[in-house]
Formats: structure tokens, sequence, C-alpha cells
């Protein structure tokens, strides 16, 4: 299921940046525009997950350096049956954390040291055993290259813009392929489909990392209270590294935006609310 889903992802991205390019530069544009999705998936799959990390400038870690995160991670992928993940911390008092891999042999699992600093150890238990679920689960391929491919649309969409406001082409041109006004409106259209694409692989996915992480730690009331935890500090803050490459938020476990009002209706978060009153449910069905 998950690899069909990845390429109705690949192949949906594709024909959006193929329509960006076509506004860009017509016919010409959208073959060229092809032929870049085309590079960009190859890639996509291989080297995405790093690109990813170093865009939150998470540095891996040993046991060594951090051995009650590393111990809690080696235990819950024992107990799940996973191979070892790469441990990575990123320097940052938002406390969140996401993985990520093209496969359970390939994975990641990232954690800010905010997190670390105000959940205890079943929390931390909690959260890596959600983020653990979605390497089980073969989430963190898609969402990673959810993640990368539309970070690359919305940077096409920007040059649509530059390239409506500033010159555009000629009427000739224009006619061919829409001209500034096929600029703009992708500069609208592009991300906001990317966004859409986002909030179709991410919904589902949460609940059932969720379900499937309280299993793996022993007690979903300990992913519940972290749930909590992250939200208020996800409130004070926002994760600077996400805020500049926003294409990211759905593969953390909570949004680590601040924007409010019309960037909520967008979020690839379900409601935290349910998220925890599921938890609670499951825990009180055991």
């Amino acid at each position: 299921m998950n690899a069909m889903r990845t390429t109705l992802l690949l192949t949906g991205m594709t024909l959006l940046f193929m329509v960006v390019g076509q506004a860009l530069g017509g016919k010409q544009g959208m073959m060229l525009a092809f032929l870049l999705a085309v590079g960009m998936n190859f890639w996509a799959y291989w080297f995405s997950a790093d690109m990813v990390l170093r865009m939150h400038h998470a540095q891996e870690i040993g046991p060594g350096e951090a051995p009650e995160l590393h111990g809690i991670v080696q235990e819950l992928a024992r107990r799940g049956g996973l191979p070892m993940p790469r441990v990575y911390l990123i320097h940052d008092d938002t406390p969140n954390a996401f993985a990520t891999g093209r496969d359970p042999e390939h994975a990641a699992v990232a954690a800010t040291t905010g997190l670390l600093r105000i959940l205890n150890r079943e929390e931390v238990a909690g959260v890596m055993a959600h983020e653990l679920a979605h390497v089980q689960n073969r989430d963190i391929l898609i969402g990673t290259i959810a993640a990368t491919v539309a970070g690359a649309i919305t940077m096409l969409a920007n040059m649509a813009q530059f390239s409506a406001l500033f010159g555009g082409r000629s009427s000739e041109e224009e006619g061919e392929g829409g001209g500034g006004l096929g600029g703009l409106l992708m500069m609208f259209l592009a991300p906001l489909a990317a966004m859409l694409i986002q909030m179709a692989i991410s919904r589902s996915r949460e609940y059932a990392a969720d379900a499937d992480g309280g299993r793996l730690c022993g007690n979903p009331l300990w992913l519940a209270s972290a749930l909590n935890k992250l939200t208020l500090g996800n409130q004070r803050f926002s994760l600077r590294s996400a805020e500049a490459h926003p294409a990211t938020s759905h593969m953390f476990i909570v949004n680590p935006l601040s924007g409010g009002g019309v960037a909520g209706l967008f979020s690839t978060h379900p409601p935290m609310e349910e998220r925890v009153r599921l938890l609670q449910e499951q825990a009180n069905r055991r």
C-alpha cells in the first residue's frame, strides 16, 4: 500500500512540477520541468533523508553522547524487531522529534535537546516508539519524499512569481503558456497542492503511529503525556529550522510551525485533543 502511495505521490508531484514549468516557459519549460522531476524523483528516493537531516542541523550521536536516548531507541527497536536506526540530536529548545529514511534498514530518528529537557524517560520512550512505528509502517519514505519535492515545487512557484513580476515573457509566449497570470496563479496553487498532498498522507498515519507506538512502548499514556507537553512547548517556541523549511513540518510528531489563522487551515497534523483521547481509550482497553 505504501509503495503505491509513494508512486502516486511522485506522479502527482511530477505533474505539478510540469504545470509550473509550463507556466514559466511554455512547452519547453514543461519538458525541462519533466526532465528535472525525473532526476529529482531518483535523487529524492536515495538522498532525501540525509538532506532533511541537514536542513534541521541534526548531528548523529552514539551511545556515549546521549546514553539514555540511545538506549531507549535500541530497546524499542529490539522489541519491534527493527534494525537499529541512526540516532540524531537537534540543538534547539523547541521540543519535537521526527523519523526519516527510505526503509527500516536505512532509518534515522531525531530529537531536539528541548524534548530531552522537558520529558521524563517514559515519555521519551513514548515519542521514540511513535517514530519507530512510522519506520515499522514504512511511512518514512513517503513523508521524506513529500517534504523534498513539495519544497522544490514551492521554489518553482517562487520563481514563477519572480518571472511574472519582473518582465515575464513576450505576448506570443504568454499565449502559449499563460504568461504572467499563469506565473502568479502557480505561486499560490503549487504550494497549496503540495500541502494538500501532505495533508492526505499525514493525518491518518499519525493516528496509526500513535496506536502502534503506544503498544510498542508498553503504555499509551506515556505517549499521551508526552504529546501534551510537546504541544505546550511548541506553543511557546517555534522550531527555527522548521520555520525555514516548512515543507518538512508534516514529518514531526507535533506541528513545529508557529503560523496561525489561515496557516492553521493547512495543518498536517490531526487535532491533538483527538490523538490524546484515542491513546487514553487504548490504555483503558488494556
